[in-house]
């Protein structure tokens, strides 16, 4: 891996120069840089992940970190606390149904027009019928009744619909094009100067943002491969880098390595019912293997997850038993003793799982116990996972093959072999969208076709509470409730293996604050801090 990161860094460093020697179009960032030593209201940063589709929250842009260029009605301080950004204050019908926003009266777009409630009616009328990622489904309709006060009325009650109010960023009405994807305005602390795409991106402070300003004035993204960010800050060209754990070992002069707690977790899903049917595009649902608990259960308890995290995270990472550990809705009682190989033998066992004819596979009733775990075949991290897991549960007598494929194979596939998937959210109604048997078979939602009747009560509970803090007895219910749940103390359609740190090369003298729990992303969940990054 050395001479990799070596070899490949000259080629890095004559990129990144090119990058920024080439912006003397518009303004030369090759002498304004915070490496000059002489510009402390400036970055360079490098991200492995431009957003492919734009900067449209129309779209789905903003849902991994800040908008940036936009301002979302509610947001989450540090301990994940629902505050006001553009809103003042709301209320909730007695329903559940209808929701009123006030909103601040002294808040311009960039281009100096007064952001008003029909900017935030246009918003989520064109969300709604953009038929994007973003899930509008529970909204009935959205109205203005005056310049500061709007009404979105629901479908039915839902208390995650406060998401919908946290994630999406207002666009304006008029300045709303075919175009406004790459030429976004908007009301939040930064604005747009130059987009080259495949290289950077460049956006300087909003000076017409009402909320706390910018410390730092400018920044520069640089969108580089992972040894591309390292060795630009190797050779000091960023200020901050996002890097992968097998690069972690590998100290920079004059930097440091910050490590950012996550929920951005992988784990396996298993198909939870027995094969026979098909989905409506005729791929296989099932798998007899994996529908016995007993096998789930015993994967579950056998991976011994802390050596997962030391051997392929380099030790960066926190166990993972549910997709939301660590978050409010999070159920601490769905911890399990795991790597207990003794404990997992029984339990297959007494199953009826036994290695009948000595070549090392148990079966029961003349099925043996193996099945295909299937990641994306560019992902060395998933790669890793799969097949140490395999190796960890072999001793058990279960079978994994391991498969590398694209994500048109998987898709095929997942309804009826194990996954390694990735989820991670500070919306609790991600546990909907994986568990609630409503989903099963929605795109990469329930691919297991899991389903339990109790646990979707508990989710129609949480869904219709009338605030996130009486939902979340529900959440937590619905993970373990002492006799069932979704977690692999019930049912276990998962085994949640890790929670990734996100990893950032720093260099000295830059403060990016209070970085709170990250969600699933590369790189820009950094930036919901942004605006209280300073140097030093």
């Amino acid at each position: 891996m050395r001479n990799r990161i070596l070899g490949f860094g000259l080629i890095a460093i004559l990129l990144v120069t090119t990058i920024l020697a080439g912006c003397s179009s518009s303004k030369s960032i090759e002498k304004n840089t915070s490496t000059d030593n002489t510009k402390k209201d400036e970055l360079v940063l490098a991200f492995n992940s431009e957003p492919q589709t734009g900067f449209d929250p129309v779209i789905g842009w903003g849902r991994y970190g800040s908008p940036l260029f936009q301002s979302t009605l509610l947001k989450r301080d540090d301990d994940l606390k629902v505050v006001n950004d553009l809103a003042t204050d709301y209320e909730v019908s007695e329903d559940g149904k209808t929701w009123t926003v006030h909103l601040r009266d002294d808040v311009q777009f960039s281009d100096g027009e007064q952001l008003t409630a029909t900017d935030v009616v246009f918003t989520y009328e064109q969300t709604l019928e953009s038929g994007s990622v973003v899930d509008m489904n529970a909204l009935e309709k959205v109205e203005a009744i005056d310049e500061t006060t709007v009404v979105f009325t629901l479908k039915e009650a839902q208390s995650t619909f406060i998401n919908n109010l946290i994630a999406t960023g207002i666009v304006p009405e008029h300045a709303y094009n075919e175009s406004y994807a790459e030429n976004p305005i908007g009301s939040g602390p930064f604005k747009l100067v130059q987009w080259d795409k495949g290289q950077q991106l460049i956006v300087e402070a909003n000076e017409n943002y009402y909320g706390k300003k910018p410390n730092i004035k400018k920044i520069t993204f640089l969108f580089l491969t992972e040894d591309a960010a390292f060795a630009a800050a190797q050779a000091g060209t960023v200020d901050l880098a996002h890097i992968p754990a097998s690069f972690s070992q590998k100290r920079v002069p004059g930097t440091e390595l910050k490590a950012v707690k996550t929920v951005d977790n992988r784990g396996i899903v298993f198909p939870y019912v027995e094969s026979g049917e098909m989905t409506e595009d005729g791929f296989p649902i099932g798998n007899d293997v994996t529908a016995d608990a007993a096998i789930r259960h015993a994967i579950n308890i056998g991976v011994d997850r802390q050596a997962l995290i030391d051997g392929v995270l380099e030790g960066y990472g926190t166990p993972a038993y549910t997709s939301v550990d660590g978050l409010p809705w999070w159920n601490p009682e769905t911890v399990i003793a795991d790597g207990n190989m003794e404990e997992a033998k029984k339990i297959l066992e007494e199953a009826g799982w036994r290695d009948a004819n000595g070549d090392g596979i148990v079966e029961k009733d003349g099925l043996k116990a193996e099945f295909s775990l299937y990641y994306p075949a560019n992902d060395e991290v998933r790669q890793s996972l799969a097949i140490t897991v395999a190796d960890m549960i072999k001793p058990l007598g279960i079978n994994i093959k391991v498969e590398g494929a694209s994500w048109d194979i998987i898709a095929q596939k997942m309804y009826s072999e194990a996954v390694l998937l990735g989820w991670g959210s500070h919306d609790p109604h991600e546990l909907y969208n994986i568990y609630g048997s409503d989903n099963a078979g929605v795109e990469y939602y329930n691919t297991g076709f899991y389903k339990n009747d109790t646990v979707d009560q508990y989710f129609e509970k949480a869904l219709r509470a009338l605030s996130e803090e009486e939902a979340i007895e529900y959440w937590q219910k619905a993970q373990w409730d002492g006799t069932t749940g979704l977690s692999a103390k019930g049912d276990a359609p998962w085994a949640w293996l890790v929670n990734i740190d996100h990893l950032y090369i720093v260099k000295e003298g830059l403060d990016i604050g209070h970085q709170r729990t990250h969600v699933h992303g590369h790189g820009w969940p950094a930036t919901d801090n942004i605006v209280d990054w300073k140097w030093k």
